[in-house]
Formats: C-alpha cells, sequence, structure tokens
C-alpha cells in the first residue's frame, strides 16, 4: 500500500498514536518503545529492500528505462530453478552472470510475424555492452521438434547455461483489475523474459563445484523419482492428483478436475500446508514413541526430518510456514519453553519476511497466515456456539466453519467466486482425504519399490477413493445456484469483515454465557436453604434471590447488554455482505468499457439501471492443427483466462445480454467460457450460422444453458432501461427457409451494428462491418430515422480499424466526436491501418487505442463523458 513519501507519512501517524496511547497511560512506555522500535525497523527494511529491488539490465545494456522494444542479448549464468515443460514451452530461471547485447531484432518494432525468432547473422549488428550482473530472467523456450523434449528434460537446477534469445519485458495488466504479469514476477525478483527459439541453441554443463543449489539439485532429482513412481502406480488422472496431494507437483493435475476443486473451495487440500505436515509430524512420533525412544530425542529427531519434507514437497509459502511452526514448537516443547500458537505463527511470519519481505503480497503466504491466525483466535468462541454438537463432531465442524469465515474475505478478492457448498464439501472430503486418502497414497508409494502388490493393492482402494471424491466434488458443483460470484472488496472492508465477525462470535459467547448463568442461579433459588449457605457462591438467601433477579429472563443487564450487541454485530455483518455483492455502482450513470483482450474485441455496457450487456468476447485465434506434443495441458484462451475473471472481478452475477456482432473467432470465442462461468439471459445474433465447429458448439452450449436466443436485423429495439435504447441498423432481415438459420460466410458484413442511445450520449458499435455496409445504412439513413450531423459522440472503429471499413463517408455521415479502436499489440495484421488512421485525424475525432492504452472505460452521465485508460499511451498518437 506505502512505499516512499506514503510510508514515511503513514509511518509517522503511527508514532504519534502510539506517543498518545502512551502519554495517557493505554499502554507502558517500554511497551510503546518496542512497538515503535519494530516499526521503524520494518519500515526501513522494506524501503531498502525497495531501493535495491530494481533491474541493472536497462543501464548495463544501454536501454531507456521504459524501452520495450525486443532486442537479442547473449546471457551466461546459472539455471536456479526446476524445468517445467507443458507442451512445446519449456519454462526455467537462471541467474545471470554475464549478458552482451547483440543487436535488435529485425522487423517491424515489437515483432511481427517472425516476433521471437532468433536473428540470422545477417540480421545482427556487432555486440555491445556486457555486464556480469546477478539479475534473474524468466527463461522461455520454444520447441522446434519433438525430439527437442529430451534435450530439455536433460536441463537440471545448477546447470551452468548459455544461450541467445529476445529479452523482453513482462506484460502488464491492461484492464483495470485484470493480473498483472510484471508486477507477480517482480515479487519474485524477474524483471525481464528471455524467450528463445529452440532447444539446440541452449548450451548447458553440470555444475563445476559443490553449493548451495546442489541441495536442491538433488532434491529435484528425488522429488522427479517419486512423481515417477506416482506414474507408474496410478492411473494417469489419479497420478497427477496424488503428485499435488503427497509431494505439492501440480504440473500434471487435471484442468478439469483443479476448477471443480477451486470452485468448491477444496484446492488448499492440493496444497503442501498445516494439514500435510501435521499428519507427516504425527507419523514420525507415533513411529518413534514405538521404538521406545526418549521424549527428548523423538523431539530432536523430529525436527530434524521437518525440512526434509518441506523440501520435498516443494517448499510452498504455505508448507514453509508449517514447518517453521512445527521446528518451532518442537524447539520450545524440548526446552520447555513452549507458549501460546500466536507466538510461534507471529515467530514463523517474522522469519520468512526478514527472508523475502514481497512474501507479504503472496497469495499463498496470506491465505495460510490468515486462516491458522483465525483458527487460533475465533475457534474458542465457535466452540461455544457448537456446545451442543457432540465432542467428535464438534471439533471439526468448528474448524471448517472458521476456517470458511476466515478464508472468505480473501478467496473472494482473488477469486471472485464463492460456493455456498464449499463448507459441506469440506466438512466431508477433507476428513475422508487427509487421514485416509493421503496416508493410503504415502504408504503406496513407500512400498512401491519394497513390496510390490502391497502397493498397487493400495494405489487400487487409493484410487477407488478418489472416484468417490471426484464424484461427490461433480456432484456438488451441479447445484448451480450454490456458487455466488463477488466483486474483489477493499481492504477497509475486509478489515470491518473480520471487526464484525469476531464481535458477532464474541457477542453471541457472551450471551449464551450469561443464558447459563441466569439457569443457574434460577436452579440455585430451589434448592433447600442448607445447601445455599453450604454454597460458595452465596451466603444468605436474599443474596440469592437478588443474584436471581439479577441473571434472570431480560431483568439481566448483561443479557439485555449482550443482545443488543449481537443484534448490532448481526446487522453490521449483513449490511457490509450486502454491500459487497452488490455489483459495482454508477449513481445516475452507466459505464462502457472497451476491453483489451488482445486482437479481437469485447465491450460491457453498464446501463444506469444496473443492466449488464457484452458486446462480444474476443477469442484466441489458432492456425492450423497442432501436432500433439505442442499441444499444453491448459492453454491461454482469453475468455477463460481474461475477460471472465474481469466480468467477475466487477461482481457481474449475471449478463443480462450478449450481443454477438458475427461468428468470427476473435469476436466469438470468447463467448464459450462465458456461457459456461456466468449465468446469461439473452443471447443477440446476427440470425447466421457458420461452419466453425466452435460456433456451432458455442449455440448449442447457449440452447443447454436456457439462455433466449434472438436473431436482430435492421429496425429492431431494445430497451433496458428507462434511460437506455439500443437500434439496431445492420443487418438486414435475411430470407432463408422457415425454422433453419441461413449460413454465410461472409459474417463481417453481416455483423450487427446498432446505436447506443444512454444518458441522451449515442455511442456506435458496428461488429467488422464493411464499407459496402457502411454505404448502405448511410444509404437508407432517412428510413431508419437517421441524419446527417453530429449524432454519434463515440464510435467504435469497425474490423480493428482495417482499411476495409470506416471509410470517409461514413466518418462525415456520422461525425463521431471520438473513436475507439480495439487491436492487438503489434498484431501481424497490421491494424489499425494507417489509411485508417489518416481518415481519422483528417475527421477531427478523437482516438482511443486499446492496444496504446489498454482497456477504455467511459462513464456516461447526461452532462458529460468522463473517459480514462489503463495505460498510460497518449489518444490520437
Amino acid at each position: 500500500m506505502y512505499s516512499g513519501n506514503r510510508l514515511l507519512l503513514a509511518g509517522a501517524g503511527l508514532l504519534l498514536l502510539l506517543a498518545a496511547l502512551a502519554y495517557m497511560g493505554r499502554l507502558s512506555l517500554k511497551y510503546v518503545t518496542v512497538l515503535a522500535a519494530a516499526l521503524i525497523l520494518s519500515g526501513g527494511y522494506w524501503e531498502w529492500n525497495e531501493v535495491h529491488h530494481v533491474s541493472r539490465l536497462p543501464e548495463a545494456l544501454q536501454l531507456q528505462p521504459t524501452e520495450t522494444r525486443e532486442i537479442e542479448v547473449q546471457a551466461e549464468g546459472v539455471l536456479v530453478s526446476t524445468v517445467d515443460r507443458d507442451g512445446d514451452r519449456a519454462d526455467f530461471i537462471m541467474k545471470v552472470s554475464e549478458i552482451t547485447r547483440s543487436g535488435e531484432v529485425a522487423g517491424q518494432e515489437g515483432g511481427g510475424a517472425n516476433s521471437g525468432q532468433v536473428p540470422s547473422g545477417s540480421q545482427r549488428s556487432e555486440k555491445s555492452g556486457s555486464t556480469g550482473s546477478g539479475e534473474q530472467l524468466a527463461v522461455q523456450v520454444k520447441l522446434q521438434a519433438e525430439s527437442e523434449i529430451e534435450i530439455a528434460t536433460a536441463w537440471k537446477r545448477g546447470d551452468l547455461v548459455k544461450l541467445t534469445g529476445v529479452l523482453e519485458q513482462p506484460q502488464e495488466a491492461r484492464n483495470f483489475g485484470g493480473f498483472d504479469y510484471r508486477a507477480y514476477l517482480q515479487t519474485r525478483d524477474i524483471y525481464w523474459l528471455l524467450k528463445v527459439t529452440g532447444a539446440e541453441t541452449v548450451e548447458t554443463a553440470p555444475p563445476a563445484s559443490w553449493s548451495l543449489s546442489t541441495i536442491l539439485r538433488w532434491n529435484d532429482g528425488v522429488r522427479a523419482a517419486l512423481g515417477a513412481e506416482l506414474d507408474r502406480l496410478f492411473q494417469k488422472l489419479h497420478a497427477g492428483y496424488m503428485k499435488g496431494l503427497i509431494i505439492g507437483m501440480q504440473d500434471d493435475l487435471d484442468p478439469e478436475t483443479f476448477r471443480q476443486f477451486s470452485q468448491l473451495g477444496l484446492t488448499h487440500i492440493l496444497a503442501i500446508s498445516g494439514m500435510h505436515v501435521a499428519v507427516y509430524v504425527g507419523a514420525i512420533l507415533f513411529i518413534l514413541k514405538r521404538c521406545r525412544l526418549t521424549r527428548e530425542t523423538m523431539l530432536t529427531i523430529t525436527f530434524m526430518l521437518v525440512p526434509v519434507y518441506v523440501l520435498l514437497s516443494g517448499a510452498g509459502p504455505s508448507v514453509i510456514r508449517a514447518g517453521l511452526m512445527s521446528m518451532i514448537a518442537l524447539a520450545a516443547a524440548r526446552a520447555g519453553i513452549l507458549k501460546d500458537g500466536l507466538n510461534i505463527l507471529c515467530a514463523s511470519a517474522l522469519v520468512m519476511l526478514i527472508w523475502n519481505p514481497y512474501l507479504l503480497v503472496n497469495v499463498s503466504f496470506q491465505l495460510s497466515f490468515l486462516v491458522t491466525a483465525g483458527l487460533m483466535i475465533y475457534v474458542p468462541l465457535a466452540d461455544v456456539l457448537l456446545r451442543r454438537l457432540p465432542q467428535w463432531l464438534r471439533g471439526a465442524v468448528s474448524v471448517t466453519l472458521v476456517a470458511q469465515l476466515i478464508s472468505f474475505p480473501l478467496t473472494i478478492f482473488y477469486f471472485n467466486q464463492f460456493s455456498l457448498m464449499s463448507f459441506v464439501a469440506n466438512l466431508v472430503l477433507v476428513p475422508l482425504i487427509t487421514l485416509v486418502v493421503l496416508p493410503l497414497g504415502a504408504f503406496a508409494l513407500i512400498l512401491g519399490r519394497l513390496w510390490g502388490d502391497a502397493a498397487r493393492l493400495l494405489a487400487t482402494v487409493t484410487e477407488l477413493l478418489n472416484n468417490i471424491t471426484f464424484g461427490l466434488v461433480e456432484w456438488i458443483n451441479g447445484f448451480l445456484g450454490g456458487v455466488l460470484i463477488w466483486r474483489s472488496p477493499s481492504l477497509a472492508w475486509i478489515c470491518i469483515y473480520y471487526a464484525l465477525l469476531f464481535g458477532l462470535l464474541y457477542f453471541a459467547k457472551l450471551r449464551i454465557e450469561a443464558r447459563d448463568r441466569a439457569k443457574q442461579y434460577t436452579e440455585d433459588e430451589t434448592r433447600p436453604l442448607t445447601e445455599l449457605m453450604e454454597s460458595e457462591r452465596a451466603r444468605s438467601v436474599g443474596s440469592i434471590r437478588e443474584l436471581s433477579t439479577m441473571y434472570t429472563g431480560w431483568r439481566s443487564p448483561a443479557l439485555r447488554w449482550s443482545g443488543v450487541m449481537l443484534f448490532t454485530m448481526f446487522a453490521g455483518f449483513s449490511l457490509l455482505l450486502y454491500q459487497g455483492y452488490r455489483p459495482e455502482q454508477l449513481p445516475g450513470g452507466g459505464s462502457i468499457s472497451y476491453l483489451d483482450i488482445g486482437q479481437g474485441d469485447s465491450s460491457l455496457i453498464t446501463t444506469p439501471g444496473g443492466s449488464h450487456i457484452l458486446v462480444d468476447g474476443g477469442g484466441t485465434v489458432s492456425f492450423g492443427k497442432k501436432e500433439e506434443w505442442r499441444i499444453r495441458r491448459n492453454p491461454f484462451e482469453v475468455g477463460a483466462k481474461v475477460l471472465v475473471p474481469l466480468l467477475k472481478k466487477r461482481g457481474i452475477h449475471r449478463l443480462d445480454a450478449i450481443i454477438l456482432t458475427h461468428a468470427d473467432q476473435d469476436h466469438a470465442g470468447g463467448l464459450q467460457a462465458v456461457l459456461e462461468n456466468i449465468p446469461v439471459s439473452a443471447f443477440l445474433f446476427n440470425g447466421t450460422m457458420a461452419e466453425q465447429d466452435s460456433y456451432k458448439k458455442l449455440m448449442r452450449t447457449a440452447l443447454e444453458a436456457g439462455v433466449r436466443l434472438y436473431a436482430v436485423h435492421q429496425g429492431m429495439e431494445l430497451a433496458p432501461d428507462k434511460d437506455t435504447r439500443l437500434f439496431f441498423l445492420w443487418p438486414p432481415p435475411l430470407e432463408g427457409e422457415e425454422g433453419h438459420l441461413p449460413e454465410t460466410d461472409n459474417q463481417n458484413h453481416a455483423s450487427v451494428v446498432f446505436r447506443l442511445n444512454m444518458n441522451e450520449r449515442n455511442f456506435l458499435f458496428t461488429g467488422d462491418m464493411d464499407m459496402a455496409a457502411e454505404e448502405e445504412i448511410v444509404a437508407q439513413g432517412g428510413e431508419l430515422g437517421l441524419h446527417t450531423g453530429p449524432q454519434i459522440d463515440v464510435l467504435k472503429a469497425a474490423h480493428h480499424g482495417s482499411k476495409t471499413s470506416t471509410g470517409e463517408d461514413w466518418l462525415q455521415f456520422w461525425r463521431p466526436a471520438a473513436t475507439v479502436i480495439s487491436a492487438g499489440v503489434n498484431n501481424m495484421y497490421g491494424h489499425p491501418a494507417p489509411v485508417v488512421m489518416e481518415r481519422l485525424a483528417d475527421s477531427g475525432t478523437a482516438v482511443y487505442r486499446t492496444d496504446r492504452q489498454g482497456e477504455i472505460q467511459m462513464k456516461v452521465t447526461r452532462d458529460e463523458i468522463k473517459v480514462r485508460h489503463k495505460l498510460d499511451g497518449k489518444a490520437g498518437e
């Protein structure tokens, strides 16, 4: 939240607050001094890291800090991570010892068709600029042939590596609330991508001497061997699942299985964490106890074996946290100074944050520590509320309930959805997986090379239990209404949530205890006087009557006070949830978001009445059929990876309408994921069919989901609310056989074109219409109720600014005050065309471009249109 001067001001404010508390006598001077010292040290440590948390390569390679043009470099260094191969790409991180600039990539700025290719010798300039840097690079190697898989598989952590590639800056967030890959890598101290073509261009050699990475190299080998053993014991689907469950390897986990678990909030099972470490530590202590070792010896041996499991399980933030807590607790128990869990938790956090302060913004770190702290603080409060449950059930219910309540704010902040069935799924499946499936799978892995028959039997039983688990997860996910979409809340909302939740549980506990006391004193009043005199609670009949009056019914101040506070907390908590669940609101206004989804088209319209209309959905265009070895486990798809997360992050629970202008993949492809993940009321299209299988699948999905389909044409209107109207100008009514949709190959010409009037402001959406359609609309202007003049505030340029549309007559007819062009950065088509940019310049319209400015948002009121864009590119450039 704060760095530099803002951090200094915030720190000064906190120091003044501490001084005021000390002056008022609220806190002792010694305690305030310790807190102030901690604040100053932590702030100084953060700023020291911020100063050093920058890339040194631009200066060394004689680049401007803001320069993003791709350049070719030769780099030497050490491979400091495992190699992750997915389809035709291998990724790893290297620590650079020397990097040399070889020359700039030939071709258009930013690439073009040959983007990412290593230039031939004739294209290279003389070497210039050399540095011995310790900087890390994220290397992406594009494999050129199936035979290169074997080469990439041989690369190991610690190898000396030399390669030539194209240096690029990672992609930043191009939409408001979108994933920022550049910021994510920067938290890992990585600032550049190095894209390499062909594994054969990468030279590697084993390390010349022993180092710390040698231990990690051995560990990688052991993990790979364990993964191979699980592959041998289990079928493919189960092997990927068991790798994640036992050793934290999620690379081979089936994407659909992960999605199903994620929807129910069960992914924590697949991330090695406190649950796994507890099972591991418990098993070791159980075995050592049976060996009749002394308590001190058992604790010492277990302490030494915890780091082994942390390394074998991948050393993620959650397992490091659990491992540190276990080691601190074991050491404290051996020394006889074991304190409460919060001290151990905070000590673990302090160690990890000193080691890497940027773990503070790591999702896994936040969830792990927050949920663990929440269990320590909130479970004792929840236990009282569940006291009527049997003892064996109470613990599981209270832990599951509190874990759900504590993780809820961060879950909706990062993932923007929450399943009402999550509590049931966790309560039923977590004990099954933790206490049965995990131990069975681990025993099968241990016995794999010792007793093959027993291992295969355990694996078969485990697979049967896995099938039951998968079936239950799929069945529970079948309750579609149970998944709620939430927009990302603010930090203030999250803090108020935890405060109200604590107050709600605390005052509920007080009220229950007050009732118990009232009941106890009521029973005491009916006992014989001799027993009352012997009781430690009273000395006379008068005192008993007084206490009875105080603690019985609504006459009790304790009951009245706790009841009022409980009602206040409940009302505040309910209002907070209601406010957080509502989508973003613009009082009295609407908005239009021209989303940046690469080389494609997608816009989101939010009307003043709160209706949401999505115009097109982008789509990932692929050319030709890929060889099987090139296909990735979870390939990038615009709809699933960009569009759906953006809609969820803005809290859109339902789309009132989708308008698909035409069937081309760069407009229709992303809508498949939208229909599969977000409820849609109506689907409007141009009334034609296309030959693409993806388009036919899209229409079938809409029908199966119960979405109302409308074939729109010239002359139709749509009125979402009193301040919004859509007038459809194209296509003309199509003639075809009744009951059948006509097929057309020229989808661009048949694009849906409509004029949006919202708050008396006008916007024109044009799809990929061509000049022929433009000419016909202009010619029919009178029949359509149109006339020349400044009718349009904002024009959406057709076909991404292609030269086949946005003609001079069209611009003169509408005279738009502003024009928006949706195009991909450095796209291979050269959009927008220079001739179109000349026409727009001559027309005097302001130009906004998603390829330069990212998402373009317009807030529309009757008085004005306010424009903001995600990036800093200048309009009209």
